[in-house]
């Protein structure tokens, strides 16, 4: 069969054919192209012959499906598959599989880390610094002995709370499905915006999850409270986090997501919100996480093909 890498997932194109060597030998065409290029008419330029497309968060509509007619299945180097259109794939039998996992540690690290970057103040004095101005020094907090918490507890939300027990954080939690998690306690929605300091999100989107955070969500949660979305931006109303922080309804805020990938239009209201730390969907992007997920998806595609 012929496999077509539509990019070269953060890597250099010998690590990757280094990591298709079985699959070589096993008589498939691997065809690797060494730059990301999103226009539609590329895409397919690429794809229309293969027969297993392996890429990570490009959007892969019906267009593309329907210019690819020998595709049998789609290996997605991402964990949310909200960009691949579902069911398109499954109506025209074509096996989607995505790379569960890989970025666990790097999500978790990175959420974190926009905790203690907010509460103590590190971009911020970075200016200071530079400006020569050591009495403009700006005090912070520390995130020990805070209440952590987190919303979603799969494999990122648990290593959160792992983490956050290390630094002497008391952990609460909500899942769809209640869990037994050793030092962790299961609340209600309400119950964790009103009692946590710092609010992490780690839920996947859907329907019961768009707009999970909104003004009623904002309104509960306490006016020094940190919110941390590492998740998916549409999970929390974007105007409403802007209206939120403007009007201190809570301190200050992290997002790595968004409700379109960067880069944002200048219009976003995002933009104009203070206390804000904005970052461009970096979760997932560390070497470690790149060469693990790489593994997963040349096994993955050893699977379907077997």
């Amino acid at each position: 069969m012929k496999i077509v890498f539509l990019e070269p997932l953060g890597l250099k194109v010998e690590q990757i054919e280094a990591a298709c060597e079985s699959l070589k030998k096993a008589g498939h065409e691997v065809v690797i192209y060494p730059d990301r290029n999103e226009n539609l008419d590329e895409l397919i330029r690429r794809a229309e012959s293969a027969e297993v497309v392996v890429e990570s968060n490009i959007p892969l509509r019906k267009d593309f499906l329907d210019a690819c007619p020998n595709l049998k299945m789609l290996s997605i180097a991402f964990t949310g598959l909200d960009h691949i259109d579902m069911e398109e794939c499954q109506r025209r039998g074509i096996v989607v599989k995505n790379a569960a996992g890989y970025s666990t540690e790097a999500v978790a690290e990175l959420a974190i880390a926009l905790m203690i970057d907010l509460y103590r103040k590190i971009v911020e004095n970075d200016m200071i610094t530079r400006q020569c101005n050591r009495k403009g020094l700006m005090p912070g907090r520390e995130i020990g002995g805070k209440t952590i918490g987190i919303f979603g507890m799969g494999n990122i939300g648990q290593r959160v709370a792992q983490l956050a027990q290390a630094f002497g954080c008391k952990v609460l939690a909500w899942n769809r499905t209640p869990k037994h998690i050793g030092g962790v306690t299961f609340v209600d929605k309400e119950t964790l915006l009103k009692e946590a300091d710092i609010v992490t999100l780690h839920i996947a989107l859907n329907a019961d999850t768009r707009d999970f955070i909104t003004e009623k969500e904002f309104a509960l949660m306490k006016p020094t409270s940190l919110l941390i979305n590492t998740a998916r931006g549409p999970v929390v109303n974007e105007p409403a986090l802007a209206d939120a922080l403007k009007q201190g309804k809570i301190a200050a805020a992290a997002t790595d997501v968004y409700g379109t990938e960067p880069p944002l239009k200048p219009e976003n209201p995002l933009f104009g919100a203070p206390n804000l730390i904005m970052l461009p969907h970096i979760g997932f992007a560390t070497e470690e996480a790149f060469i693990l997920r790489l593994g997963i998806v040349v096994k993955n595609v050893e699977q379907c093909l077997n």
